[in-house]
């Protein structure tokens, strides 16, 4: 298969430029993939399509304000940073602009001087590995001297940065926000859970890689970026019972199902406790393991998401969904409507 075969036009107007202001009002697309069958919804009555004895697996990782404007010492030249991954210490991989004039040894001030940094390695596409230098606790600076990382596709300015965390948003380190659950309450989890629906978290580390376009029209050509995931055994034993009583394993957004998936891989169909970096690239004709089901957002035209989302669906049910999507004014991206697929 092509990067072509998942084309589609998308007008700019769908794309969802801020949130709603009750989270769960969001539309809701609901796909059955062995029919074709589609219902327009919307999210606050997923509810309706979970069974008792299902687990429903969310993201916990939270977006870190990983954007950063400061000067450079030597100039007072304007430079952006874009913390991508902790490497090691105080050392961060990051995107920067204008990355040219950042060589190696580069010093950088930020805010009112508290943060400082230099740069110790160059990388392509813009990447620099940035040693960071400060007095206090780092994420503490973060957040005061921090703007939210929103898509390059998002052109408003976010008034309030808690909407693009989920609301049970816990373990720092993400560069992006796992956008399909923003759709969720408090009050909707709430009553997902009374109704015997068990609720797991995982976490998984979102990297700018999930924006970026795939450059090759050959799909066995992509290089898939890597994530870092991390799942307790508690969470893995549990979904491994509800596997084994026949219920179903219902992931929210591409971010959970990319480490299921991935665990499951690794032991042979079966979860277990596990860390480690991914780079699992899910498209057609991979052979599912544990999800059974899932909600997501509306993607990217060429993307890997919309691959992912073929893998399960298959490729025209897929791409049929997207065009009545379209055709119903729905909207798309991280602010976005969403969709579930069972």
């Amino acid at each position: 298969m092509k990067t072509s075969d998942f084309d589609f036009d998308l007008p700019e107007e769908l794309i969802a430029q801020v949130p709603l202001e009750d989270r769960s009002s969001s539309r809701l697309l609901v796909l059955d993939r062995e029919t074709g069958a589609m219902a327009d919804s919307h999210f606050d009555q997923l509810i309706d399509y979970l069974n008792p004895g299902d687990a429903l697996v969310l993201n916990n990782t939270r977006v870190l304000p990983a954007r950063l404007h400061g000067q450079k010492t030597e100039t007072g030249g304007h430079v952006e940073l874009l913390l991508l991954q902790n490497t090691e210490g105080d050392q961060w991989e990051v995107l920067a602009k204008p990355a040219k004039r950042l060589k190696v040894g580069a010093r950088i001030v930020f805010g009112d001087g508290r943060l400082q940094a230099e740069v110790v390695e160059e990388l392509e596409h813009g990447g620099r590995i940035i040693q960071f230098h400060y007095e206090g606790i780092f994420l503490e600076i973060l957040e005061s001297l921090g703007e939210m990382p929103l898509p390059p596709y998002i052109h408003e300015k976010l008034e309030d940065r808690e909407r693009y965390q989920t609301v049970y948003a816990k373990e720092n380190g993400s560069a992006a926000a796992p956008t399909a659950g923003l759709h969720f309450t408090p009050e909707l989890l709430a009553a997902i859970e009374a109704k015997g629906v068990q609720i797991h978290y995982l976490t998984l580390h979102v990297g700018l890689g999930t924006f970026r376009p795939v450059s090759v029209d050959d799909l066995d050509a992509h290089d898939m970026h890597s994530e870092y995931y991390t799942i307790s055994d508690q969470t893995a034993q549990a979904l491994n019972q509800v596997k084994e009583a026949g219920k179903r394993v219902i992931a929210v957004g591409t971010t959970t199902i990319r480490t299921l998936e991935t665990v499951a891989q690794q032991n042979e169909g079966k979860l277990a406790g596990a860390s480690g970096w991914t780079n699992i690239f899910i498209k057609p004709g991979y052979q599912w393991q544990i999800v059974d089901a899932f909600s997501t957002n509306f993607h990217l035209p060429k993307s890997t998401l919309v691959m992912l989302v073929s893998a399960f669906a298959g490729r025209e049910q897929t791409l049929a969904a997207y065009q009545h999507a379209i055709e119903e004014g729905y909207r798309f991206f991280s602010f976005g409507d969403a969709m579930f697929i069972h």
